[in-house]
């Protein structure tokens, strides 16, 4: 009866090669242009669009620029951004990120005005308004973040942002509590309808370098270890993320994502919240690299990797490779 069985089965997947409409039935995982999340890059001025040599196609860009990629987002058929904003001024408190009119709400606005339909997630973290890089209040002692001060400014920006008109929250500086003190900042100030997509499982990673050149957020000092997750640590990490869901996240969030495939399969298997995933900077530069030296097949690499995210069991994919992933997905069609 074994023997059969396994005859069987044989038998069920030698039929599926050879007919591409049945392999497409039978096909568990689909890519579609609305998994993507395109980030973006806000800075001060106009017709200002400055390429990061470090990720070729992913620039800084004034508000007026950031309306014509958003034109493009749209037309392609992905849902919505990620915004950062990239600020003149910084101070060791990150008090711009505070400022009802700072670069990053004068963005939500504008865009919103001009695509009231775009979803406009924004994240929220004071590295790239603090001169120091960290991602809140400076412990000089510990010559590290305070935890339990820097909760407090986190509600705060959160409640900044959701009045400029963010629809989504994105909180990224790995504090303790941070989604409890921001859903607490959201509820008892009316906005309660504002959803959060916590950063719940943000490892200390080598992979976030280019980003630290477009975000402008390099650290001045010591690194981020402190208070953003060993990459060593299985069970920590999905600890972070169920717990940043009993805080009342909305959608958690593993980064980076190539090299913790793992860690996306087993917070799925643990959870019904969505699940996103971010497909950061480094993963993005070492694909670009790879084109440029002509050693691999790019676009077969690509739609591999961006697989491998949704087989893990991500819902939801940032990622710099949004508009080509979009172009190739309407080209298929």
């Amino acid at each position: 009866m074994q023997q059969q069985n396994g005859i069987n089965a044989f038998k069920r997947t030698r039929r599926t090669r050879y007919n591409p409409a049945i392999r497409e039935l039978v096909r568990e995982v689909h890519l579609y242009q609305s998994d993507f999340i395109y980030p973006l890059f806000v800075c001060e001025g106009t017709n200002k669009k400055r390429e990061v040599s470090s990720m070729p196609g992913v620039y800084q860009m004034s508000i007026d620029n950031i309306l014509k990629e958003c034109a493009q987002v749209r037309k392609l058929g992905i849902l919505g951004v990620l915004l950062f904003g990239i600020p003149n001024h910084k101070d060791a408190l990150g008090s711009e990120a505070l400022n009802e009119h700072n670069i990053i709400c004068q963005c939500i606005k504008a865009i919103k005005d001009a695509y009231p339909s775009l979803l406009v997630m924004v994240d929220v973290c004071f590295c790239e308004y603090t001169n120091h890089g960290h991602c809140g209040i400076l412990d000089d002692h510990l010559q590290s973040v305070d935890n339990d001060k820097t909760l407090e400014i986190l509600g705060k920006q959160a409640l900044n942002l959701a009045r400029a008109g963010a629809d989504v929250v994105a909180p990224s500086a790995s504090m303790d509590g941070m989604v409890y003190a921001i859903r607490n900042a959201l509820d008892t100030n009316n906005f309660a309808h504002i959803p959060i997509m916590s950063y719940s499982t943000k490892f200390a990673s080598a992979y976030y370098g280019p980003f630290r050149e477009v975000a402008e957020s390099t650290p001045s000092f010591g690194d981020r270890k402190s208070y953003q997750q060993d990459i060593a640590n299985r069970r920590e990490a999905i600890y972070e993320s169920l717990n940043d869901a009993n805080e009342g996240a909305d959608i958690l969030m593993v980064k980076p994502a190539l090299a913790f495939l793992d860690i996306v399969r087993d917070i799925r298997e643990r959870t019904l919240l969505p699940l996103a995933v971010y497909n950061v900077s480094g993963e993005y530069a070492m694909l670009k690299a790879a084109q440029r030296a002509g050693v691999i097949d790019y676009e077969r690499v690509l739609i591999e990797t961006l697989f491998g995210f949704k087989r893990a069991g991500a819902d939801i994919i940032i990622s710099y490779h949004a508009k080509e992933i979009a172009e190739i997905l309407n080209a298929s069609q």
